[in-house]
């Protein structure tokens, strides 16, 4: 029987939330790129169309209203992590169709959309089912468990079906069973997650906001969006911030498992699932750790600088692996994990400053708007990197990446933050 009772455990179901929220993202954004590459698909039709799976949590504001008041948060939670369960399994028998690109690459879009709405609901609900206080004690949870998702996706995921490959002689058969047992889990959280979830007081259903309203409040959040300090500035900054790492994301995976001939490292699936979604996950683990720690202790403006260049810099470390193949994998994996430190350094400085330019009345809305336009930044630039990579190589790929970085550092000098934003109230 369903349990009844309004209040569980948040241990029972925070960190099962938030590892169903961070798994499919992962699959869909990075996993997609590794599956397409091991399928001998190109470097430019791997950016391009894994690209076009941001395109949910670009436009994810427009729809967060509908979530917000049709039923009520729990009831999107469980029905798209029912859709998203079988919804893997679909992608993986996909794989065995003739047409197998196609189909493959529509089931992945269909995910990813289920994944943004997943996003807005698991969020809102969060802050629904919890006190202030367990909402501040479970952040750290809930941001652990979605890192232990993305190296259960780029690491397990890719790992497993290096192994099933190797003993299948059949890659598009390995991943087959892979999806489908991972939707054989994914859907059996689903349905503990309908039978434990709390049901709390504000999570009520909401009436239909009529299509004036509706349109009327848009309009009222977009125009004081658009009004805020420094929109322009912020907008440019939100944009380009991440415009040399958004090429790279795509990239780093095929260079690593390309062959030497072709300026690739020639690792093999069990190799990159190591390096790429476990060892460097781990490392941004750990810069996203240090760089919170930092900023509470002297704010965001102090390290600011700092943080930037802790996330653009060590991109030289491709630029060596691509010029210098190292004999040793061990060499490589530290490297990555350098620059995936300094990733989750940098990443932390941007998700500060996006806090801080939303502030205000309507923070949660402008929020949305902003990370969907962070999601543009990092769609558009991801599309073309595949091409730029083939017309140039990948030697002369990672030091393009570098010059990107160069507006990041221009519009930085430019930002209006408060000194004491993000510091730690004694």
């Amino acid at each position: 029987m369903r349990k009844s009772t309004k209040h569980v455990n948040p241990w029972a179901w925070v960190p099962s939330l938030y590892f169903n929220q961070g798994l499919p993202y992962a699959v869909v954004i990075l996993v997609s790129v590794i599956l397409y590459k091991d399928l001998g698909m190109s470097n430019t039709d791997i950016a391009f169309y894994t690209s076009w799976f941001y395109v949910p949590w670009v436009v994810k504001p427009f729809w967060g209203p509908i979530v917000d008041n049709i039923s009520t948060k729990r009831f999107w939670i469980v029905v798209t992590q029912i859709l998203m369960g079988a919804g893997f399994a679909v992608l993986g028998l996909s794989l065995q169709l003739p047409d197998y690109i196609k189909w493959s690459l529509i089931v992945f879009w269909l995910l990813a959309f289920s994944s943004a709405t997943h996003d807005i609901a698991a969020d809102g609900f969060y802050m629904l089912g919890l006190t202030q206080k367990e909402q501040s004690f479970f952040v750290g949870i809930r941001n652990t468990a979605y890192r232990i998702a993305m190296i259960a996706a780029q690491g397990g995921i890719v790992i497993l079906a290096g192994i099933l490959g190797n003993r299948t002689s059949n890659p598009k058969m390995a991943w087959t069973l892979i999806f489908v047992g991972t939707g054989v889990v994914y859907f059996g959280i689903a349905i503990y997650h309908w039978l434990i979830f709390p049901k709390p007081d504000l999570d009520d259903k909401r009436k239909i906001l009529s299509l004036i309203n509706l349109f009327d409040s848009y309009f009222k959040t977009w125009t004081a969006f658009f009004q805020k300090p420094q929109i322009l500035i912020g907008l440019f900054f939100i944009l380009l911030y991440r415009l040399g790492e958004a090429q790279l994301g795509k990239i780093a995976a095929p260079f690593l498992m390309d062959d030497p001939a072709v300026g690739g490292l020639g690792y093999n699936k069990e190799q990159v699932g190591f390096l790429y979604g476990t060892v460097g996950v781990l490392a941004l683990v750990g810069g996203g750790l240090l760089g919170g720690i930092l900023a509470s202790k002297k704010g965001l403006k102090y390290w600011m600088w700092p943080m930037v260049m802790a996330m653009n810099l060590p991109n030289l470390a491709y630029v060596y692996l691509a010029y210098f193949p190292p004999s040793d994998i061990s060499i490589t994996g530290i490297l990555i994990a350098i620059e995936q430190f300094g990733y989750g350094l940098g990443f932390t400085a941007f998700t500060l400053y996006l806090i801080h330019f939303c502030e205000g009345e309507l923070r949660t809305s402008h929020y949305a708007f902003a990370t969907g336009f962070m999601a543009l930044g990092m769609m558009l630039p991801g599309m073309i990197s595949g091409w730029i990579q083939e017309q140039i190589g990948y030697q002369y790929f990672f030091i393009w990446v570098l010059l990107c970085t160069i507006p990041g550092f221009l519009l930085v000098r430019f930002l209006h933050i408060d000194p004491r934003f993000g510091m730690k109230e004694e």
